[in-house]
């Protein structure tokens, strides 16, 4: 019954906002939405904020945990925080070499934090003056020149948006974080028993409206202007449903209807609203957990998704490039995160990160794009992706561990090979079939260190 109501519900408010615009369009099915998606297969995430200037330091102690979070994790108080945001000016900020940043990497989407937990919004809001348009020196819109850019590089954009938890405007809900996980504050035993009574406020300034003033106030209302200021939206990424409603989420759910082409992720609020693909996060899922969902894994380059002035811990390129083939050889998307700082930069160790995948990209691509799952699962040395088309198949190798004997094989194997080469320089190698046993013979020594990918076209066949 409760399932029942709620769509009914959604049903009611969809047409309430389709009556209010043009002629409706085609309805297009989950597949031709999400067709451009699983083509990308790699894509952008940015995480930028007020939390840029403290970068990880609040009242010259470093803050515990990563760097976005660190009003809650510090406890900071809401007055505080919001006077810490008129320093906000990041007169550095070109979006165009961001997105070209991007597009370099082999990136085809940019999600972007248009408002993260601590409510602030990079957008100009009539909702709430908590924006970088009204709180802050800079003074303007962050997310139209970056709309503009994406348009003129062909790069999708996406807007990230945390429907929930908001630590400035009243009402919104607040994740429960102990003081030991920001710094060893003397009087933890105080603030502890106090977010505890709370639900996980620490100042009285976060409560003075309700959870549903701030659903209707803020959130439904931002979430309308996001769909509605700033041209096509490819995504809707929500995060974080802490304290979330099957009602507040029904009212949100509903504004989807301005973007009919739009893609959702599964963090509106679970299980009743899984959206169209689901966002492991941190870690790439094993092929034992996967049940033929979408899928998109978000990580960090280093440790923090807000920029944290301390945090050098970055993964390499190889790791890095490795992870997304692994990733496209399960059938998942990457979304690789970059911080910027206050002043708008990239930092210097994730520009040059790109630049490397870049390379890699440039080259060997075509293994990453449109590809879909291995029919053999995992290699012990590499893995493998695939594409199908009318002419036949294409598998693309990619060597991680270089065989000592110059020997590939592939087991349960069938159909016949109309060419092989290395993608890296081109050149062809030999191949021959035992049975039901591809057999690649290579060069004595690796291309390309991170991972050499072997083209291989097939005609017939059925490779599970």
């Amino acid at each position: 019954m409760k399932k029942t109501i709620l769509t009914l519900t959604i049903i009611l408010l969809i047409g309430q906002i389709m009556g209010q615009q043009p002629a409706a369009q085609k309805v297009l099915t989950k597949d031709e939405r999400m067709a451009w998606w699983r083509e990308a297969r790699f894509g952008m995430f940015i995480h930028w904020g007020v939390y840029a200037i403290p970068a990880g330091i609040w009242n010259g102690r470093e803050i515990g945990g990563i760097g976005e979070w660190i009003m809650n994790r510090g406890k900071i108080p809401v007055r505080d925080y919001m006077e810490m945001a008129k320093q906000f000016n990041p007169v550095k900020y070109d979006p165009d070499a961001w997105v070209q940043m991007a597009k370099d990497a082999g990136m085809k989407y940019i999600i972007i934090t248009a408002k993260h937990h601590d409510g602030f919004a990079l957008f100009k809001s009539e909702a709430s003056k908590w924006n970088v348009v009204d709180h802050t020196i800079y003074g303007k819109d962050l997310l139209k020149p970056l709309a503009e850019a994406c348009q003129r590089h062909g790069i999708k954009l996406g807007f990230y948006y945390s429907q929930a938890q908001d630590w400035v405007n009243p009402g919104g809900s607040a994740a429960r974080k102990l003081t030991k996980e920001g710094w060893p504050n003397p009087d933890s035993v105080i603030i502890d028993a106090y977010t505890k009574e709370h639900n996980g406020h620490w100042d009285p300034a976060q409560e003075t409206r309700t959870f549903a003033q701030y659903i209707d106030e803020v959130a439904v209302p931002q979430v309308r202007e996001l769909l509605t200021n700033y041209g096509k939206v490819a995504v809707l990424w929500w995060d974080t449903p802490t304290g979330m409603t099957d009602e507040a989420a029904t009212k949100l759910q509903a504004l989807l209807a301005l973007q009919p082409e739009i893609i959702t992720n599964d963090r509106l609020k679970r299980p009743n609203f899984p959206g169209d693909h689901k966002t492991p996060e941190q870690r790439i899922p094993n092929l034992a957990d996967l049940d033929g969902t979408d899928w998109e894994t978000c990580m960090t380059m280093n440790n923090t998704w807000g920029y944290k002035s301390y945090d050098h811990n970055y993964k390499s390129p190889q790791t890095l490039i490795r992870n997304l083939i692994d990733i496209a050889s399960k059938g998942g998307n990457f979304l690789l995160n970059v911080g910027p700082t206050a002043e708008g930069e990239f930092p210097p160790e994730s520009v040059e990160i790109l630049r490397e995948i870049g390379k890699w990209m440039k080259v060997n691509g075509e293994a990453i794009y449109g590809t879909t799952a291995s029919p053999w699962g995992l290699f012990d040395w590499g893995r493998c992706t695939k594409k199908t088309t009318k002419n036949g198949t294409t598998f693309y190798f990619s060597v991680f561990n270089w065989p000592q004997n110059g020997k590939l094989t592939i087991d349960n194997f069938t159909g016949k090979v109309t060419s092989a080469k290395l993608m890296a320089t081109g050149a062809t190698v030999k191949t021959s079939l035992t049975g039901k046993t591809l057999n690649i013979s290579l060069p004595p020594s690796s291309p390309d260190p991170i991972a050499t990918v072997i083209k291989v076209e097939v005609i017939g066949g059925k490779n599970k």
